[in-house]
């Protein structure tokens, strides 16, 4: 625990200006980020009386060690500023909203020739126009089904739309009128166009003058007694209003707003936003966070707004916000609003009228909302505690393990051998801070000797890193046993150890293939939670006594004497723990047990994924591949130009040159790359054993020219073999 006094700034040092703040650990990790409109007092605030404090603020200061400042020219910067580092550094005392669900969106591709109407969900795109969020897909899949009727908007796919393009026959939706089928040019593009804009137009609200023309049509039809015309528009008319009663008026000016109600206790908050777009709600979500700092309803507010507003532009925020309480001050908050949509926002409390009476309505699920929370992770939390309190008593250990790390060696019959690290805190995977490692000391299949090379590997960083910040004084060379500084696979250099790219991740260090002793390989002081810098209480290895061995005794070489080690093996589910004979069980209904045996599943699965995507890789790999700075648009070129690697070979360089994007230094380098590269074995037809050349049509097989091997036997046989 730090004293605040330790590192507080002398007097006269802080200005008295606009600003944002950080607080940082003696790791130089960012815990905190704040603004303020005077940095002087609102610092001073920190680094009074410990005893005068609040509780979680007071926590914040003792776990700081360190405090600075970045000065702004107003409220409004220091607003948006504030916002892109707590997402930058995700500070574990600031607020941070989780959605309680991925929300979906009904979605038009307007960037698109053919805009296609669609449920889409996450990351927001550019030229897409979306519409809710709603509680559920089958809402958005009712809504459209109805509305498609009246505007038969493209929904298909890409690969359908191509396919029914090269046939010439449109889907079951084209047949049936749900689809004015463009891939069949039944439309052209601009109409096409124009129907997906009044489709977009209806959804916006702007359904009162789209509604009166087709009743003026169907009018009109009547009279001219085209009752068959006349019967089809009162069809849709009504499907439009049946898709229109989904959601009912609650606004009767045709109000567009958004209502934010926040439900908080001491310990947590929710918030609720209902948006309101033409009088009607067109969707509603929420959010929950722990209450981390003390933080009032009107800073509640303000965080929900960032969180709401940070990405959007224009009609995303509409003209007016509707809050319980007010930031303090209001007038960044709606500046910063306002710049966000390019016209005047207003962010105001409902006094009166419909919208107080709608504001009670969004507070009452807020309220729900929080109460639903609390009573689902009640048991969450109980049954993690009591697991990580099983296993700091099975294994003798002063405290939980509130972070473990499991490692797991995965091959397949010694080769492309691979290792993961996997990563729990407080009983919950921390997908961002997974790893995996290439082993490459020595080759052939060793499991407890990889074993000790990656957990050598691992905390030799971490105390790498501690000697870099200082916190540890003994000499470190820093440098990485078996780390092999040639390309991998053909490619740029890269670490023994990559960064996983299936999860959102962040680089770990070394990625551009410097040593570990290179000041910017190994960037932390930006505070980003990025690195080995943060050590284990437990590290659990998936095997048993021979794995746990080589997992403590590369700890013990490296000096390091405050990390319990335990296996999990997978025959008996017995706990190994290090220079004992026997192991450690634990019952089979043991919450503790429960929890090893999800890690060491997930390190399992993490390894056995990169072992395979690296074995395809490698299967797929040619001999265009080891030709440095070739990339695959030009691999590709080369490949459509020639026809195929063997005619590729013979050519000259001047004929290489001729390729589009081939400069002459590159062609001399794929000229010297295929010269010395072995030639493909003859293609053979399996049907009539007969030998087939480039010029019949026959591929050259990548593996064979690479003069590499695929294991023999069925697949079931090869998954077995896999470790």
């Amino acid at each position: 625990m730090a004293d605040p006094s330790s590192y507080r700034p002398r007097p006269g040092e802080i200005p008295d200006s606009p600003g944002v703040y950080r607080f940082r650990d003696e790791h130089r990790r960012v815990i905190y980020v704040g603004k303020a409109k005077s940095l002087r007092q609102r610092l001073a605030n920190y680094f009074q009386d410990l005893a005068n404090l609040h509780p979680r603020t007071r926590t914040m200061v003792t776990t700081a060690a360190s405090v600075e400042w970045t000065v702004v020219s107003t409220e409004v910067e220091a607003l948006q500023l504030e916002y892109s580092w707590i997402k930058e550094y995700d500070p574990r005392f600031n607020v941070k909203y989780r959605d309680d669900k991925s929300y979906p969106y009904l979605a038009v591709t307007m960037n698109e020739e053919f805009p296609r109407v669609q449920v889409m969900r996450g990351q927001k795109k550019k030229g897409v126009r979306y519409f809710g969020p709603y509680g559920h897909a089958w809402a958005i899949r009712d809504t459209v089904d109805l509305l498609l009727r009246v505007f038969p908007v493209r929904t298909c796919s890409a690969g359908v739309f191509k396919n029914a393009a090269r046939t010439g026959r449109p889907c079951l939706l084209g047949y049936i009128d749900k689809c004015s089928a463009p891939c069949v040019e039944r439309i052209s593009p601009e109409d096409h166009r124009e129907l997906a804009d009044e489709f977009c137009d209806f959804m916006a609200g702007r359904t009162g003058t789209y509604l009166r023309r087709l009743e003026r049509q169907m009018g009109e039809a009547a009279e001219d007694m085209e009752y068959e015309r006349a019967a089809r528009l009162r069809d849709d008319i009504g499907a439009l209003k049946k898709a229109m009663e989904k959601s009912a008026v609650v606004l009767a000016d045709a109000t567009d707003a958004d209502l934010i109600a926040v439900a908080e206790d001491e310990l947590e908050a929710a918030v609720q936003i209902f948006h309101v777009r033409g009088g009607r709600v067109r969707g509603q979500r929420g959010w929950v966070t722990d209450k981390v700092e003390e933080i009032t309803t009107g800073a509640l507010v303000e965080h929900a707004l960032q969180q709401l507003y940070g990405e959007e532009s224009g009609d995303a925020v509409p003209k007016e916000v509707l809050v319980p309480a007010l930031p303090d001050p209001v007038e960044p908050v709606q500046q910063w609003l306002t710049d966000r949509r390019g016209s005047g926002v207003s962010l105001r409390i409902p006094q009166r009228g419909d919208k107080k009476a709608l504001m009670e309505t969004v507070q009452r699920n807020a309220q729900q909302a929080l109460v639903l929370h609390k009573t689902k992770r009640a048991s969450d939390l109980t049954t993690r505690s009591r697991a990580l309190e099983e296993i700091a008593e099975a294994l003798d250990l002063d405290s939980a393990p509130l972070r473990i790390e499991c490692y797991d060696i995965s091959h397949l019959q010694g080769d492309d051998v691979v290792a993961s690290m996997v990563v729990f805190e407080d009983g919950l995977a921390r997908k961002s801070e997974y790893r995996r490692f290439q082993i490459k000391g020595f080759r052939g299949q060793d499991d407890v000797r990889s074993m000790h090379e990656v957990i050598t590997r691992r905390f030799r960083r971490y105390l790498a890193e501690k000697e870099r910040t200082g916190e540890w004084a003994d000499g470190v060379d820093g440098t990485e046993t078996g780390d092999d500084p040639r390309p991998v696979d053909g490619g740029d250099p890269r670490p023994a150890a990559e960064p996983y790219a299936a999860e959102p991740h962040v680089a770990e260090p070394g990625a551009d293939g410097r040593a570990l002793t290179d000041g910017p390989a190994l960037k932390d002081d930006d505070g980003r939670p990025k690195r080995f810098a943060y050590p284990p209480q437990l590290v659990v290895v998936d095997g048993g006594q021979p794995q746990v061995a080589a997992a403590q005794r590369a700890l013990d070489e490296l000096g390091i004497d405050d990390i319990a080690v335990c296996g999990l093996a997978k025959r008996l589910e017995e706990v190994w723990v290090p220079r004992e004979d026997d192991p450690v069980v634990l019952p089979r209904t043991s919450e503790g047990l429960y929890l090893l045996q999800r890690v060491r599943d997930e390190a399992h699965r993490f390894a056995i994924t990169y072992q395979r995507t690296k074995r395809a890789k490698r299967f797929r790999a040619g001999p265009l591949d080891d030709v440095p700075g070739l990339g695959e648009t030009r691999k590709q070129a080369l490949i459509k130009h020639f026809g195929s690697v063997k005619k590729l070979r013979s050519a000259t360089i001047d004929q290489i040159c001729e390729v589009p994007g081939i400069g002459r230094k590159t062609a001399e380098t794929v000229a010297v790359a295929l010269a010395g590269a072995a030639p493909a074995a003859p293609a053979v037809n399996t049907a009539t054993g007969e030998i087939m050349d480039d010029e019949e049509g026959a591929p050259e097989t990548t593996a064979d020219a690479l003069g590499e091997s695929v294991s023999a036997g069925t697949p079931d046989e090869r998954r077995g073999q896999e470790r």
